[in-house]
């Protein structure tokens, strides 16, 4: 119950940011309204708060938001349950009531359902309608409509998919949050290097997970021994030599474009820039692995056999600047409904939350377009179910009513 209370300051429109402190080396801040996100941050050593803990990510990982408002209704079923047990009510009685009340509240919300989705007019906003509500109790509240079309717009590009994966989120400070924005694509957030074609048409590109340095003795404490100077420049040739037939391995895949997870020495980037090829060098893992998705590519690590190595396609590279960072726009990518969110914000705390808060409203409308049935808000759902379940006890009698 105790956590219960703790999150429950938090929730609706007037609910109050928490700010959070790490425990470790960075003792780094986070300042955030978001149930899970602070949940996840509680060290917890009670069984039952830990059950809490677990209704809330279980919640988060389902349907994206609400999980402040499960914690707390739990709480309060265990604080009620606590008072029943003080007056000598079984256990597995007061279960069964809990039971016959879920099953009877959950019929009425049935019965009140209405589905939208033939007319796409009124369906669009229908989701409209739950982003903003979904925004209202987080930092976006204030500019919730603009929000609300963001996320909308790139949840109806998906053509209802829950796949996530496709929408893209890239946090730049600066300006205000209102200077966010949606860009049809993706973007690549890494610069692209000095002699680099810096614009690439209908490219062929190939995604992969190796290492561009100098090849290395792979054996800890190993040393070569030689006898002059000369020797130490047929090593470096001999290295140079092999780097060359790796670059023109890759090469010979006929691509554009090589990003890497790695670093990319001097040595091969000069290579491929002679070649006329783009290379971007130490891509984030979950760069890479989103790219390769939406370019409809696979990660590579060898290139031995062209054949079994699928390349990714886009229309245009090209390198564009936001605020004052360059970043490279794959534009025209295989898998259409890929898009890429911009957030603008006076501070990495800021966008941090705001980022939370897109991720809800675009969790829970990937799952409205799935299953779109639709409710009014503003507490009509919690009148009817109290009503149902009120009528439900009255006519019965028999002891798990005293549990409603």
């Amino acid at each position: 119950m105790a956590i219960a209370d703790l999150v429950k300051t938090t929730l609706g429109p007037k609910g109050m940011d928490k700010i959070l402190q790490s425990t470790g080396r960075g003792r780094e801040v986070t300042v955030t309204n978001d149930g899970a996100t602070i949940l996840k941050s509680l060290h917890i050593d009670n069984p039952a708060a830990k059950i809490l803990v677990d209704i809330s990510k279980v919640q988060d990982d389902e349907v994206g938001d609400g999980t402040t408002s499960v914690v707390v209704l739990a709480g309060e079923l265990l604080r009620e349950a606590e008072k029943l047990l003080a007056t000598k009510i079984h256990p597995m009685t007061i279960i069964a009531g809990f039971r016959m009340a879920a099953e009877c509240a959950r019929d009425a919300l049935l019965l009140k359902a209405v589905d939208n989705k033939e007319n796409e007019e009124i369906f669009k906003s229908d989701l409209m309608k739950i982003a903003m509500t979904t925004l209202s109790s987080k930092i976006l509240s204030q500019d919730k409509e603009y929000f609300a079309k963001l996320a909308v717009d790139a949840v109806m590009r998906l053509k209802g998919s829950t796949n996530l994966e496709s929408i893209q989120i890239i946090k730049k400070p600066g300006g205000s949050l209102k200077d966010s924005f949606l860009d049809e694509g993706f973007i690549l957030d890494k610069k692209i290097g000095v002699g680099q074609p810096k614009r690439i048409e209908n490219a062929k590109i190939l995604v992969a997970n190796t290492a561009m340095d100098t090849d290395k003795v792979k054996i800890y404490g190993a040393r070569v021994r030689v006898d002059s100077m000369a020797k130490v420049a047929e090593i470096e040739a001999a290295e140079k030599e092999k780097m060359k037939e790796k670059v023109d391995k890759i090469i010979g895949h006929g691509i554009n474009c090589f990003v890497n997870r790695q670093l990319i020495y001097n040595f091969p980037e000069e290579l491929f820039a002679n070649a006329g090829i783009l290379a971007i060098e130490h891509a984030d893992f979950d760069g890479i692995e989103r790219l390769a998705l939406v370019t409809g590519g696979e990660i590579a690590s060898t290139f031995d056999n062209p054949e079994s190595v699928k390349l990714g396609h886009c229309k245009l590279i090209e390198e564009i600047m936001i605020g004052e960072d360059k970043l490279i726009h794959f534009s025209g990518v295989e898998m259409g409904q890929a898009c890429t969110i911009v957030l603008r914000g006076a501070s990495r705390h800021v966008l941090d939350e705001a980022e939370r808060s897109l991720h809800d409203a675009l969790c829970v409308l990937s799952q409205t377009v799935n299953d779109s049935r639709v409710l009014l808000g503003g507490g009509w759902p919690e009148m009817v179910m109290a009503k149902e379940v009120d009528e439900l006890a009255r006519s019965n009698s028999r002891e798990e009513i005293s549990c409603y």
